[in-house]
């Protein structure tokens, strides 16, 4: 990940109070779903 991105995304994370690795496993796990690709939960 370039220094540009990280850093765009750590003010973002701060923005929305989260941490940074947060950040980035909620917009992992948004890309997911819009894809139709989260894996389903196991009871």
């Amino acid at each position: 990940m370039d220094e540009e991105m990280l850093a765009a995304i750590e003010k973002w994370a701060a923005d929305e109070f989260r941490s940074t690795n947060g950040q980035i496993e909620f917009l992992l796990s948004d890309a997911l779903k819009k894809a139709r690709r989260m894996p389903k939960k196991k009871d």
